[in-house]
């Protein structure tokens, strides 16, 4: 049985409900690959394992936009990375529902998941920038979204810091915004303060594709997408893939899935330091 990934590249969820549902619905997804290939994915449930769902607001699943939620309900389980930074509605985010709203989904999420443990806040990233002379960061949102995290039930929580990409640089500086990267010993010791806070919670605090973050107390590597903790919460306790995802980056430690977004499907969250392809849509 195969894992299914919607979506590492763009936020099926938020914008591309109803394209998704369809694609649930008909059993298969046409994807166009990072290389440029098309290449056709099953989705039958019988043969889907896990449907892992990614987005910074899940709005449409809560109110079946496009019948995303009955196209879901056929599947043996589904597990969600909720985004939650501090930063939407701002410039850094400005697609992005802001922290309140956000936070007010995740009870509800929680209950149609059916289990609070397959629900993941992800505060990633970690963001540091100077704006004219004042050096800013989103890691005073931490504390609310960790506690309302808690307060949903969930026992997990995943960060990274943000990763300077050119293009990431390019966008922020254009927005009259420097992108900083603090030096590994600082995010070792801010990593360090995040998981005790987390700790004092009832939270796990897990460390997203950054090995380096492991040297903080309390850290561990994270397994985005983890066969054995798929097959542990899975009704039937049917077994996952466990082997890494060799199309993933050498520090990711997710074991494999197929992954049905594109890059192709530009993203209107617009996140300035976004890896992949944050354009408004027309």
């Amino acid at each position: 049985m195969r894992v299914i990934s919607a979506s590492r590249r763009t936020d099926l969820v938020a914008f591309f409900p109803g394209r998704l549902a369809e694609a649930l619905r008909s059993g298969r997804a046409r994807i166009l690959g990072p290389s440029g290939r098309i290449f056709t994915a099953g989705l039958e449930p019988e043969a889907v394992h896990t449907v892992v769902l990614w987005s910074k607001n899940f709005a449409n699943l809560l109110r079946n936009a496009g019948g995303l939620r009955e196209a879901l309900a056929v599947y043996g389980q589904v597990y969600a990375h909720f985004t939650v930074t501090g930063l939407g509605g701002t410039v850094l985010e400005p697609g992005a529902p802001p922290v309140a709203e956000a936070l007010a989904q995740l009870p509800g999420l929680a209950a149609v998941l059916g289990h609070p443990r397959r629900l993941s806040v992800r505060f990633d990233p970690v963001l540091f920038w100077r704006e004219g002379d004042d050096r800013r960061t989103n890691l005073e949102s931490f504390v609310p979204v960790a506690e309302a995290a808690a307060a949903a039930g969930t026992t997990d929580m995943r960060m990274s810091f943000a990763q300077p990409y050119a293009k990431a640089v390019r966008r922020m500086r254009a927005a009259g915004l420097d992108f900083l990267d603090p030096e590994d010993g600082e995010k070792i010791e801010i990593a360090a303060r995040l998981a005790e806070t987390a700790r004092s919670l009832g939270l796990n605090l897990w460390a997203c594709g950054q090995n380096v973050l492991t040297r903080a107390v309390g850290i561990r590597a994270s397994s985005c997408i983890d066969g054995r903790l798929l097959a542990e919460l899975h009704p039937r306790r049917a077994a996952a893939p466990v082997g890494k995802d060799r199309s993933q980056r050498a520090e990711c430690r997710c074991t494999a899935s197929v992954d049905i977004g594109s890059y192709a499907q530009t993203c209107p969250h617009a996140c300035l330091y976004c890896y992949a392809n944050p354009r408004r849509s027309s």
